[in-house]
């Protein structure tokens, strides 16, 4: 989202941004300019105009257009339910990077995003729309590459590679790195990587932090430099088939898609899900202190700098 002090306007509310402030988002350059290009298509902004005010590559401002294009038929859909959402057009905005959440929201409005985003995957998954595993070619094409570096893409027809025969345990990583997630959690994947593998088992990283030790070559059988999220982790282990997911070991990323993850029934290890969503939710852990009469610093989430600094202010 946009911010909404810096910049001005509502990002979700578009309707209530003038062209002087597109204007000025479009010249300015900032990290959330590609935002702003959005919301000066939906204003009806031609090719030309955005490129006059942001001096970016036509080459690149076109495949925006063609996502926001296509987001636009995804919502000319709504209201219309899943059977609306036909093989073609699914395809086609699952190659142009849209998550199952986003085809969620687009088609079937703001309710339950979670739930939503299962019953887009249901669909998806019964029209056969399913990403094929491809391994990352470290040679250039010069040679066949025989890398255990693999990723999921909907721009291909078959796999590079079968699932993993053997039995298998599935290691998801940190992620960003971010200060307090950093080289502690490297550690403790690596391990656990280490670990399984003494124990005789084929082991699997899903991570796409370059800087760590976990996302070597050499230290898993497999490796998927991919995104942390339900949907792609999803898809990856109902490719492979592991025995057992390790997430506890990863921070805070994976651990906020354990009870997700758990009720789509991965084969989770070591804590229990619903313990670490106890220890991950500050409001179920706040309760729990508050039961236990454990003194705890005064706490609120806030959404807004007002909301902070009156909070801070008290």
């Amino acid at each position: 989202m946009l911010d909404t002090g810096k910049r001005g306007f509502v990002a979700n509310k578009p309707e209530q941004v003038d062209n002087p402030t597109i204007d000025r988002l479009l010249s300015e350059p900032n990290e959330e300019r590609i935002f702003a290009i959005n919301l000066a298509f939906e204003a009806g902004y031609t090719l030309e105009q955005v490129h006059d005010l942001t001096k970016i590559d036509h080459w690149f401002l076109q495949r925006l257009f063609t996502i926001f294009e296509l987001g636009k038929k995804l919502a000319e859909k709504r209201g219309s339910g899943l059977d609306a959402l036909e093989t073609v057009l699914l395809r086609d905005v699952k190659k142009a990077g849209f998550s199952d959440q986003q085809i969620a929201v687009k088609l079937l409005g703001e309710g339950d995003v979670k739930a939503d985003e299962l019953l887009v995957r249901a669909r998806r998954k019964s029209l056969g729309v399913l990403p094929v595993i491809k391994q990352i070619d470290t040679l250039a094409a010069e040679f066949p590459a025989k890398t255990n570096y693999l990723y999921s893409t909907y721009h291909g027809t078959e796999n590079d590679l079968a699932p993993e025969t053997n039995k298998s345990i599935a290691v998801l990583g940190s992620g960003v790195y971010r200060i307090g997630s950093s080289v502690e959690f490297d550690w403790c994947g690596v391990n656990a990587v280490q670990t399984a593998a003494e124990e005789g088992y084929k082991t699997i990283i899903i991570n796409y932090n370059p800087e760590t030790v976990s996302t070597d070559y050499d230290v898993s059988d497999r490796l998927y430099f991919e995104e942390l999220s339900f949907e792609r982790v999803m898809d990856i282990l109902e490719f492979e088939q592991p025995e057992g997911v390790i997430l506890s070991t990863g921070g805070q990323i994976p651990n906020n898609l354990a009870t997700r993850l758990a009720a789509a029934n991965a084969p989770i290890l070591g804590t229990a899900p619903a313990r670490i969503d106890e220890a991950e939710n500050r409001h179920k852990f706040s309760s729990i202190m508050d039961e236990l009469g454990i003194a705890q610093p005064r706490w609120k989430e806030l959404t807004s700098l007002d909301a902070m600094f009156e909070f801070v202010g008290r």
